[in-house]
């Protein structure tokens, strides 16, 4: 971890200690811990337990409880050593209560089996469950007891997460030898003294040996439920650093200086005036905060986010005519060609007839085409250049490069992010406007793009018809191949969207490749397409191509058209094995139907039995069409990690924290950050060392 300046000298000899220092941390040692971060005896203290085990008493086995982890003591009753399918051992236990228990071995050793001798007593803990003889335990933790022993934990036992190489039991005793080195408060403290005692939240000290050392008498509800006020203490300060992390990365890249784009507005008017539909309140909005950030001399940071179909490639388009007339260029990103082609198809559609050229660079751009494209571009010849991360390669050079559009952006890596921005000319920097279609829950833009600043375009377009949504169970599929007999009979046309492009034993999936075959039998007289991931992208482009223009009836697909063209006759999305989809995949899907002036169905196909949380999902997609309640409703049942996506590096990986538990916190910490940069930029600087480390400059790429 680099060391920052200001530290005091107790917390940077004490936290920023090698853990070399400690017994037992040899070379080999050593790097097997790094491999997991863990570095210096700060890593290892804010290495926190992710769940507790409850050794201080012993439950009589009568009163032990399916799924209830307990400790037990009993005699051995009888062993059973068999090789049906593979090596096994029982081990039954009877205590004073007169109930047996069952214990049950897979991996074992000669030496173990020899200790289970009839008469022996034993103490357990473990996880029962259900077995064919009464309640069992499959490989607890154990050892052999003397008669009339009583001597007990003193406090929980933390469990800790895995490090490969370095036994449970290793880790525990290192973190111990770590927590024995902690300094006092005085030098551990960075927060206000009165913010703590007006949350009633301990020092961050007597957190840290109440969460890795957790009394006897201690609150394990409140501990395994991750709420108990020495978790909330550290959740608060983790949540902050985090936020830190980002505000400082905003204040540093806004020290640098972008171009203002102040002109007349001229082509913006143009525009308006040629689209065949007014703009929204919200779209208006959006435009006008984008214009006001544009005319400045730092560069904008703006994230735009509004549900499929709110129209965010309009604000886009004027943004970019905002560049392009004050002489500068502007450059739109999609993570895929797909979505890349089909901003260029609508920007030049729009932005031509204006007299404003558009280059296309993506991948299969290549050769002689793509020479003069990146002619054009280092030129100045064109001015709206749209492409896929092919536009961040090293070749590409820009004239004069103002603003840079990102849509979809956590689709990307951040170093792609980076890379973008580096384009500018000379010491400026573009300006950044951020896309997506996919909500954003407050708390979780609060938390996770707080280097941004958020505009929600939250209003559909007028005349936009809600979609008829239907769960079914997949028996009920031969009646929905009638269903698109007639739908498309009647002109219209549908998608099938399939989880997997090959079967499976694996997964209880119907695949694209077979629904594909099957519908053509079943269906002679419809045109029907069929698009997956592993398909060559002329192909892909072909065949979305054909669907767009009306060539076929039917597109059979994989969630490649999660964010894909834009079909107006497209009036019936049936989506097999919904069940298997988040909330978020599941609304993006749904919004490629109901964008013309039919009605439109979502049907829902299911695989029975449903779990709780696929029955919740289902549910709430029946109930609202409102992307950012559905957004809301997925932090709930997701967490923040998979609606962030696992490439924003730094962000959702919390130790301790959790966006959805701890949304309150949020705008506690958002005033206490500006506390902080304001009157001790310091601590500020510490708490970001002690939580994020490196992890805070690609953050607020």
């Amino acid at each position: 971890m680099k060391r920052v300046a200001g530290l005091s000298p107790a917390l940077s000899d004490v936290g920023e200690t090698s853990l070399g220092t400690l017994p037992g941390v040899g070379p080999r040692v050593a790097e097997k811990l790094a491999a997991r971060g863990l570095v210096t005896l700060q890593d290892l203290w804010l290495q926190l337990p992710r769940q507790y085990e409850d050794r201080t008493s012993i439950l009589p086995i009568r009163d032990l409880r399916p799924g209830v982890a307990a400790q037990v003591e009993g005699m051995v009753e009888a062993v059973e050593r068999g090789f049906r399918y593979r090596p096994m051992l029982r081990v039954a236990i009877v205590d004073d209560s007169r109930a047996t228990l069952v214990l049950r071995f897979f991996h074992f050793r000669a030496a173990q089996v020899a200790q289970f001798a009839p008469g022996v007593r034993l103490r357990c803990f473990g996880m029962p469950r259900a077995g064919q003889h009464g309640l069992e335990i499959v490989h607890p933790s154990y050892r052999v007891v003397d008669a009339g022993e009583i001597a007990l934990g003193e406090q929980l036992d933390p469990v800790y997460p895995a490090v490969e190489g370095i036994g449970p039991a290793t880790l525990r005793r290192l973190i111990g030898l770590a927590l024995d080195r902690l300094p006092d408060e005085a030098t551990l403290e960075l927060l206000p003294a009165e913010l703590r005692q007006q949350l009633q939240l301990p020092s961050l000290r007597s957190a840290l040996l109440t969460v890795h050392r957790p009394p006897r008498d201690a609150d394990v509800a409140a501990l395994l439920a991750g709420s108990h006020p020495a978790q909330r203490r550290l959740a608060l300060e983790e949540l902050l650093a985090h936020h830190l992390g980002l505000r400082r990365q905003r204040i540093a890249l806004q020290r640098h200086k972008a171009a203002p784009l102040t002109g007349g507005g001229t082509l913006v008017q143009r525009l308006g005036d040629a689209l065949p539909f007014a703009l929204t309140q919200a779209q208006q909005r959006v435009y006008l905060q984008v214009r006001d950030d544009l005319a400045a001399h730092s560069p904008m940071l703006r994230l735009v986010q509004g549900d499929v179909g709110s129209g965010k490639t309009v604000v886009a388009a004027m943004a970019a005519l905002l560049a392009v007339e004050a002489g500068k260029q502007a450059a739109l990103m999609a993570p895929t060609e797909l979505l890349a082609e089909q901003h260029l198809s609508t920007l030049r559609g729009w932005l031509e007839p204006l007299g404003v050229r558009v280059a296309w660079l993506a991948g299969k751009v290549t050769g002689k085409v793509r020479a003069a494209a990146m002619a054009d571009v280092a030129s100045g010849a064109v001015q709206v250049v749209v492409g896929t991360h092919a536009l961040m390669q090293e070749g590409v050079v820009f004239h004069d490069l103002a603003l840079a559009i990102v849509d979809e952006q956590h689709r990307f890596g951040v170093h792609q992010r980076l890379a973008l921005r580096d384009k500018g000319s000379g010491d400026r920097v573009p300006h950044q406007l951020v896309l997506t279609a996919t909500p954003i829950p407050r708390t979780l833009a609060m938390a996770a793009y707080a280097d941004l600043d958020v505009s929600s375009i939250d209003e559909l377009p007028p005349g936009r018809k809600p979609v008829h949504t239907v769960a079914l169970s997949a028996d009920r599929r031969p009646e929905l191949v009638e269903r698109i007999r007639k739908a498309c009979a009647e002109g219209r046309q549908a998608y099938w969207v399939c989880t997997l492009i090959d079967d499976s034993d694996e997964v209880v999936a119907q695949a694209a490749q077979s629904t594909f075959e099957a519908l053509s039998a079943a269906l002679p007289e419809l045109r029907i397409g069929l698009v997956h991931g592993r398909m060559k992208a002329a192909m892909k482009q072909a065949t979305m191509r054909a669907f767009k223009d009306g060539a076929l009836d039917l597109l059979v697909a994989t969630t490649v058209i999660e964010v894909g063209v834009d079909v107006a006759n497209a009036s019936l999305m049936i989506i097999e094995n919904a069940e298997r989809l988040g909330l978020a995949q599941l609304h993006q899907l749904r919004g490629r139907v109901g964008r013309g002036s039919a009605a439109s169905s979502c049907v829902m196909l299911y695989q029975a039995p449903l779990s709780q949380l696929a029955r919740q999902r289902l549910e709430t997609m029946r109930q609202t069409h409102d992307g950012f309640v559905i957004a809301e409703r997925d932090l709930q049942l997701r967490g923040p990690g998979e609606l962030l996506g696992t490439r924003q590096t730094g962000l959702a990986l919390f130790r301790v924290a959790d966006l959805a538990r701890d949304a309150d916190l949020l705008p506690l910490v958002r005033g206490l950050a500006d506390q902080l940069l304001a009157d001790a930029p310091g601590n500020a600087d510490r708490i970001v060392a002690r939580w994020v480390g490196g992890a805070a400059r690609y953050a607020a790429a």
